[in-house]
């Protein structure tokens, strides 16, 4: 049982990477193509609230490529320095693009369902993050991993709202209902999975926590 658990989490891991990184790369679209091109939905900002777009559009995509790589255990373990850096990298994406991205849900046109999802999503976002990095410099990096698994896991949002998006093209759904709906889907599931992982997954905690980590 231990060891299925374990590879599990490995293969998790190695889903989570890959994902984050190839969309963080996609995201970058918008450089060649032009947002009203690469992002149609998002480029109503661009009339006089363009810097919070290009704070979010442009600075998040580094936290999401960030991410995998500070939950790699033995680069973390072989390169410390190196992680602390990438660490700094990810907290300041995470406060500009989410201070930006609150800004963007007060004048989304998708309405207010769907601002008040991507609007807590934002604050809950840099809670998590500023929480983190308090317990680091702080050395408590046990309740500094935990809080720091929350922040991925908000971050993790990026892709599994290009995913639900992705589903309701294909299944031809109102993009605006599902807009509103992805809002919130994109990131409340996220995080409960995380409380779950936390409760009964991490190492050493709970019924099946023995053994099991994030990455090798």
């Amino acid at each position: 049982m231990e060891r299925f658990f374990r590879v599990c989490s490995r293969g998790g891991y190695v889903t989570m990477a890959v994902l984050s990184v190839a969309v963080a790369a996609v995201s970058y679209r918008f450089v060649p193509q032009g947002v009203m091109q690469a992002m149609e939905h998002m480029a109503h900002h661009l009339d006089g609230n363009a810097l919070a777009l290009y704070a979010h559009i442009g600075v998040a995509p580094l936290a999401l490529a960030v991410m995998p790589f500070q939950f790699w255990t033995g680069f973390r373990l072989r390169r410390p320095a190196v992680h602390r850096w990438l660490g700094r990298v990810y907290v300041a994406a995470i406060f500009v693009s989410g201070v930006a991205g609150l800004q963007l849900a007060f004048h989304t046109t998708a309405g207010s369902f769907a601002g008040t999802g991507f609007g807590l999503l934002a604050v809950v976002w840099v809670a998590t993050t500023a929480t983190g990095l308090v317990l680091a410099i702080r050395r408590d990096f046990v309740r500094h991993k935990a809080w720091m698994l929350r922040s991925a896991a908000l971050t993790f949002a990026a892709v599994t709202l290009r995913v639900y998006l992705g589903i309701a093209m294909a299944y031809d759904a109102d993009f605006e209902t599902a807009y509103s709906l992805i809002a919130w889907a994109c990131w409340v599931p996220n995080a409960l999975a995380a409380e779950v992982y936390l409760r009964f997954f991490r190492p050493g905690r709970g019924r099946f926590g023995a053994g099991v980590a994030i990455a090798n």
